[in-house]
């Protein structure tokens, strides 16, 4: 199984992705233009890590 698993994306040239991590569940939100790109947690409002609860077998 691998550690990051993409759940989401949009655009081409200017990517627009989420990433969840399969062991803590953790949504994670990367973002690319050009030669510029970013890796970060997924808050909700109050400012928390979105967290993916999986079942067994996910």
């Amino acid at each position: 199984m691998e550690r990051f698993k993409k759940i989401y994306s949009q655009g081409i040239v200017s990517v627009m992705e989420i990433w969840v991590d399969m062991e803590t569940g953790v949504n994670y939100v990367f973002h690319k233009d050009g030669t510029a790109a970013g890796f970060t947690p997924l808050l909700d409002a109050d400012g928390k890590p979105v967290v993916t609860r999986f079942g067994y077998g996910e």
